[in-house]
């Protein structure tokens, strides 16, 4: 029998939304569609491992079925995949799906749940009026089941051409589901080509402490771990959206990083990640936050005439914004300084902004100053418009890197310890290829943008222009000269020229043109007369 390849899945995993197309808002049943992808990856594992262990003990069901409580993870019958086919015709079909999820959790509660007691399915609800009146609703359910009983849905690992099969499916789908999904889209995911662009250019060495504090779905912090080159790393998150964490979550178990740590709950207000009493630190931290986000910061709760301030920016237990307090309405700020917080000595982050992060004054300004002046930012990078779902505002990419004082290089000056206080400015924004919905990177365009970083942490650029209206090195004191603006234009000349004018060669065309209409108002005249006859 032919294994099944990436493409029979992906095709047929985008077929079953069909169930719900036109009907649900792809926001919505996304959770449904990529929920029944675990459960049936999990029931088809279970299935092929057990067949394996009654092979190896001679058709002794017992012994296999001892063998099975060792597995990755435990399946109850009732949570199989199977059981719920079976009962696909059941008035109760979505109640059934709910209890099996619960039960499958409770199988599996040092994997499934969080350090805080939240399971991963406690946010989806397969009973719902969401899916439509209960007879609606049990059809839908039914034809989803019917669609991931097909062949070309036999998740079990022997049956399949390669490991990864099942996490590139679910990214396929996730995917697909953010361009369907519109506005909504960017809370859960980073378009695979800026996330490959921000592994790249903050590469994890093996060995390294990787985490993306507002993780979405989990695309960003897969791409980070796949530049590292071995699988020597640790995998952490942090997601704020309950649903999200879950596909996060999930996510990790089906590219095999089941050693991930991915937490639920808001990163500025109560951050997760932590050893002991202090936040943990990490060798690259990644995101793409929420862009400007409004009222990320304090929180009063008002009970009659009594206010309690439950958090307070201000006072933060992790003294994170000692640089200064983001305003309550831009949130991206506040992202940022708890980025460069939870590096290490050696840590580098990569963290997509709204360009209003490079020249917004007060108290962004002064964080903006802080960090120039700590030198710990390392590069700028404009990348071209409509990249992202939902909005078609161009953003940048910057770079930090605790590590930039002293580069890397093996240039002379750097052998000798000399402390590298340049800044690197790269404007994109013409780099890129049109598509249909949104605008897209090129492998040649990140190439590009990596090619030149790289160049520059190494000390082979020196300042000044580097390349025509692409890059630019500047250094400190430049960037004092125009108050901390790092708008990308003050350095990247981005001015085009418009071609000359041919005075002459445009008045002898007009005249032409003046020839050509007395010719074809004889001709016009002349009809006329003719009709007029």
């Amino acid at each position: 029998m032919a294994k099944i390849t990436q493409k029979d899945i992906n095709d047929a995993v985008w077929k079953a939304c069909d169930t719900f197309r036109g009907s649900i808002d792809p926001s919505v049943y996304k959770d449904y569609v990529l929920t029944m992808l675990f459960l049936k990856y999990l029931s088809d594992v279970h299935d092929d491992k057990y067949e394996a262990h009654l092979k190896k003990y001679s058709g002794d069901k017992e012994r296999a079925h001892r063998a099975m409580k060792h597995e990755r993870f435990v399946v109850p019958a009732h949570s199989h995949f199977k059981f719920l086919y079976e009962s696909r015709n059941e008035g109760n079909i979505g109640e059934l799906i709910n209890i099996a999820l619960t039960d499958l959790e409770e199988a599996n509660r040092e994997k499934l749940y969080s350090e805080d007691g939240a399971g991963i399915f406690q946010n989806i609800d397969f009973n719902t009026s969401k899916l439509g009146e209960p007879k609606d609703k049990n059809t839908r359910l039914k034809n989803l089941l019917l669609d991931f009983n097909k062949e070309a849905l036999d998740l079990r690992p022997s049956h399949l051409e390669g490991n990864d099969i099942i996490g590139g499916a679910y990214m396929f789908l996730i995917e697909n589901f953010a361009s369907d999904a519109g506005k909504k889209a960017g809370e859960f995911f980073t378009p695979k080509e800026v996330s490959t662009l921000i592994a790249k250019l903050t590469k994890s060495k093996p060995g390294s402490r990787i985490c993306d504090p507002t993780c979405g779905s989990g695309s960003l912090l897969i791409k980070a771990c796949e530049e590292v080159g071995s699988d020597n790393f640790s995998l952490y998150g942090q997601e704020a959206n309950g649903s999200t964490w879950a596909l996060a979550v999930m996510n990790m178990f089906l590219h095999g990083f089941d050693n991930a740590t991915i937490r639920w709950g808001d990163t500025i207000r109560n951050p997760k990640l932590k050893e002991g009493d202090m936040l943990m630190k990490f060798d690259t931290v990644v995101a793409n936050p929420p862009f400007s986000l409004d009222k990320w910061g304090k929180v009063e709760d008002k009970e009659g005439d009594k206010t309690t301030i439950s958090y307070d920016p201000e006072t933060d237990k992790y003294n994170r914004f000692w640089r200064g307090v983001p305003p309550k309405s831009k949130g991206d700020w506040a992202f940022i300084s708890h980025m460069i917080e939870t590096l290490n000595e050696q840590g580098k982050a990569g963290v997509v902004v709204p360009h209003g992060v490079l020249f917004r004054g007060s108290s962004e300004g002064r964080i903006r100053q802080r960090t120039i002046e700590e030198n710990l930012l390392e590069a700028v990078i404009g990348l071209p418009a409509n990249l992202f779902f939902g909005t078609g505002i161009p953003a940048a990419i910057l770079i930090f890197n605790k590590a930039k004082g002293v580069s890397s290089s093996a240039s002379l000056s750097c052998r000798q310890g000399v402390e590298n206080r340049n800044f690197l400015f790269i404007d994109a924004s013409k780099h890129y290829e049109s598509a249909k919905n949104q605008n897209k990177l090129r492998q040649s365009d990140i190439e590009k943008i990596v090619t030149t970083y790289r160049d520059f942490a190494a000390g082979k650029l020196q300042p000044g222009v580097v390349e025509d209206k692409f890059s630019y090195v500047s250094t400190a004191d430049e960037i004092k000269e125009n108050d901390y603006n790092l708008n990308i234009p003050r350095y990247v000349d981005t001015f085009e020229e418009e071609a000359e004018v041919d005075i002459a060669a445009v008045q002898k065309e007009i005249e032409k043109l003046e020839d050509e209409l007395v010719k074809v108002q004889k001709e016009i005249d002349q009809y006329l007369n003719q009709l007029v006859k």
